[in-house]
């Protein structure tokens, strides 16, 4: 097999990795289920489907990692670290990576010119979770992925290490700053996100699967041609939490065991990266 791109090597010689990204999210005025709602600025059956996350979700979810001994990372909002300080203290005991994640989700970020408020949103969110978890998180997702230009820089400027507001590669890569090296994480899991496959389309929950084992078919063979890959399944707690998902989710992650992938959260990955950047492997943008 003829590979054309980066030569990737994981830890151990792994042929894939795999992330597991959990969303634990907050929401002011509705959630990604929507309902017709011409007369409301907030949508209350809406804001009660998300509220499954922290009622229901998060826990089956936790309970099927622990089963299959799994460690993912949660990208959170400072609003759901805030009202739910328990259920973000849960996941950071079971070993899951604290993600910051933006303080509400249907607000996105900023203007490339509010340079101060993103700072002020970022410490904010960060002494919440940071206060929630007992760990401070060094790892960033924007809702909807929408970083500004600064996002990059007041990151590193408050010791965050990656972040994955990007769509640009398959694989992470160093980007400067003026405070120094950031450890960009691209988004690598649009065939198994259950908001992009299942919920918005209300396909029937196997295209996750296919989508899934399609993916880390073929990031094997790459990898047995030494190019190693990664990718990542997104399970927001308040979907993928449900009971019509979870067979599916853990039919995934037990495939993905079952293949040799080396299934670690971000954090991790990221910090390998770090340790290549001097190399070949580790490709500046």
């Amino acid at each position: 097999m003829t590979v054309r791109g980066r030569q990737w090597r994981w830890p151990n010689d792994a042929k894939v990795a795999v992330t597991i990204g959990l969303a634990f999210e907050g929401f002011e005025a509705y959630s990604q289920f929507r309902t017709y709602n011409p007369e409301q600025k907030v949508n209350h059956f809406s804001l009660s489907y998300a509220d499954y996350g922290w009622k229901a979700g998060v826990w089956r979810l936790l309970s099927l990692l622990e089963r299959l001994g799994l460690r993912g990372q949660v990208y959170t909002n400072g609003l759901a670290a805030e009202q739910h300080p328990d259920v973000v203290r849960e996941l950071a005991v079971a070993g899951h990576e604290i993600v910051g994640h933006g303080w509400v989700n249907d607000r996105h970020l900023f203007a490339d010119t509010d340079y101060e408020k993103e700072r002020e949103e970022i410490r904010r969110c960060t002494n919440v979770l940071t206060d929630a978890a007992k760990v401070r998180p060094v790892g960033w997702l924007s809702p909807a992925y929408m970083g500004s230009k600064n996002t990059l820089e007041l990151l590193k400027a408050e010791g965050y290490v990656w972040s994955g507001d990007d769509a640009s590669d398959d694989l992470p890569f160093i980007k400067s700053t003026r405070h120094g090296d950031m450890v960009i994480m691209p988004v690598t899991g649009y065939a198994s996100n259950d908001l992009g496959m299942w919920l918005t389309p209300r396909n029937p929950p196997g295209i996750i699967w296919e989508g899934f084992k399609d993916t880390l078919d073929y990031l094997l063979e790459e990898g047995r041609a030494g190019f190693a890959g990664w990718t990542e399944i997104v399970l927001h707690c308040h979907i993928a939490g449900r009971p019509t998902l979870i067979p599916t989710v853990r039919r995934c992650l037990e495939y993905a065991i079952s293949q040799g992938a080396l299934i670690v959260p971000r954090r991790e990955l990221a910090e390998w990266t770090l340790k290549q950047a001097g190399g070949s492997s580790a490709q500046q943008a």
